[in-house]
């Protein structure tokens, strides 16, 4: 479990390489004092997706990632020297400071425009088909495991409001109309939307009837 609150912004220091099992292997660096605060087996969100650290080395972490993560994340277009963004798991009394995030990602989406407006900017995002009934006015959404609301609503987008400390400590600073991003809706939407389901009230949204690789925009 997550809070989408980027602890750091970390780079990958090599080219990422095929794993035995049919994945890919990634090393993260990043502060030393970030990674100190990891260990073999620890949960790490990776620009927002929950990954397992199978190696440490100071300054650096590997991570592995498998071919149903890199058929529905945008993780495997990383190179070297692509900036993603590092958030440890939360700890028993760690400030819930974002919203609950699990790191996994529901689709991939596309920065459909931005406007800067000074030190502040905004992003419009398309909404993935058949994950409109999870999207609501000023609710929580993780696009790149930062957590963010949603300013505006409308048909097949919505946007997002980015502070200069996000723009700053994040990759979202980075990002401009055409790259894609992962996107996790909040997981409270998601059980609200099956109970409802289940007592008949709504229908069933296509998006929690495929992978999100097949709901891709």
């Amino acid at each position: 479990m997550f809070t989408g609150l980027v602890r750091e912004l970390g780079h990958l220091t090599d080219e990422p390489r095929r794993s035995p099992h049919g994945g890919v292997f990634l090393h993260v660096g990043h502060d030393e004092a970030f990674g100190a605060g990891l260990e073999i087996g620890a949960s790490l969100a990776v620009s927002g997706v929950c990954l397992t650290v199978v190696e440490l080395a100071p300054g650096r972490t590997r991570v592995e990632l498998s071919p149903e993560t890199l058929e529905r994340t945008t993780l495997g277009a990383l190179r070297r020297g692509s900036r993603v963004n590092l958030e440890p798991a939360l700890r028993l009394g760690d400030p819930l400071g974002g919203h609950w995030v699990q790191g996994h990602v529901d689709a991939t989406t596309e920065v459909a425009g931005r406007r800067d407006l000074g030190d502040h900017r905004e992003l419009d995002l398309a909404v993935p088909a058949g994950f409109e009934p999870f999207f609501v006015y000023k609710g929580s959404v993780c696009v790149d495991g930062v957590s963010l609301t949603v300013a505006t609503l409308d048909a097949g987008r919505f946007s997002v409001a980015l502070i200069p400390h996000t723009l700053d400590r994040t990759t979202l600073g980075f990002l401009d109309v055409g790259d894609r991003v992962n996107l996790e809706v909040d997981v409270l939407a998601k059980y609200v939307h099956r109970a409802l389901v289940t007592a008949g009230v709504v229908s069933d949204a296509p998006a929690s009837k495929v992978p999100a690789s097949k709901a891709r925009t």
